[in-house]
């Protein structure tokens, strides 16, 4: 076993197709299928399911995928430290859907330019996934929504997972989303939907308006969407109520026809574990404190 034969599994895993894994690395297809057959053996555990010509992960090619992912980051991360002056190699960046939309084409872009021999990876989901992609080495570095308790009349960040250091980079204003037609509301007792349109558990916006919902005595029920254009549509609909960043609304060149209430304010951290090193992430420290 070798990082040429994990970066194999990883691609034929990802695509779920030899064919199409051997486009992507610019192998002929026999060599890959060799490659995998001859990884199965050593390891004595079949790593995929072979149906027609898809390949999909067995429970132990799922387990292997994260061993791989991480062997093949660590390899990556040995290198980039021998040269800690030299920005290189690959930064794996998770971010959430609403930052990806609003706050980062700029920064990516401006980071392309300076970097271009730098390979950026990007991938978007809920806040808790992302901060155990990082804690997994899955990925480099993450921004997310850091986990909030309401304390009284105060929002309070949860204590991040050991090992993870933080910075604030950007500071979002959160708005709760009404049906135009909806009664004014100055509290959660004047919400008379107790429908939430929300992502999957694990989103720190969610968790929020969830929390603040309930807090009237009622508990709401979450509507499950993947994405905030579901989330607008469903408000607009007069379905559900909905909670989105006020930035992600600027995007939109027509403003949705519902109502915004502001609700809180919310930090946007910069997440990573407290030994990854890399001049590629260093720059990109910086470059997301630059005015």
């Amino acid at each position: 076993m070798d990082l040429s034969t994990l970066t194999i599994f990883r691609t034929v895993a990802l695509e779920q197709s030899i064919t199409r894994a051997a486009q992507r690395l610019e192998r002929v297809q026999s060599n890959v299928t060799t490659r995998i057959r001859q990884l199965e053996d050593d390891l004595g555990v079949q790593l995929f399911l072979r149906e027609g010509k898809r390949m999909s992960l067995t429970e132990q090619g799922r387990e292997f995928l994260a061993y791989a992912e991480r062997l093949l980051a660590l390899a990556d991360e040995a290198r980039q430290a021998m040269h800690p002056q030299q920005p290189g190699g690959t930064l794996r960046l998770g971010s959430m859907e609403s930052t990806a939309a609003s706050r980062l084409p700029s920064p990516l872009a401006r980071f392309h330019r300076a970097f271009p021999q730098v390979s950026l990876e990007v991938s978007t989901g809920p806040s808790q996934p992302l901060l155990e992609a990082v804690l997994a080495r899955r990925l480099d570095c993450a921004l997310i929504a850091a986990p909030t308790n309401r304390v009284g009349k105060r929002w309070v960040i949860d204590e991040l997972d050991q090992g993870l250091s933080s910075q604030a980079v950007f500071r979002e204003e959160l708005l709760l989303l009404l049906p135009i037609d909806h009664r004014p509301v100055s509290g959660p007792e004047d919400v008379q939907l107790r429908t939430l349109a929300g992502f999957a558990q694990g989103c720190t916006y969610r968790q929020i308006a969830q929390s603040w919902l309930n807090s009237a005595g009622s508990p709401v029920r979450v509507q499950e969407v993947g994405s905030y254009h579901t989330i607008l549509a469903c408000v607009a609909a007069g379905a559900c109520v909905g909670i989105v960043p006020r930035s992600l609304l600027e995007l939109l060149r027509e403003p949705p026809a519902v109502q915004c209430v502001p609700l809180l304010g919310v930090d946007t951290l910069l997440v990573w574990r407290n030994d990854y090193r890399s001049a590629a992430f260093e720059q990109w420290r910086e470059l997301l404190q630059a005015p």
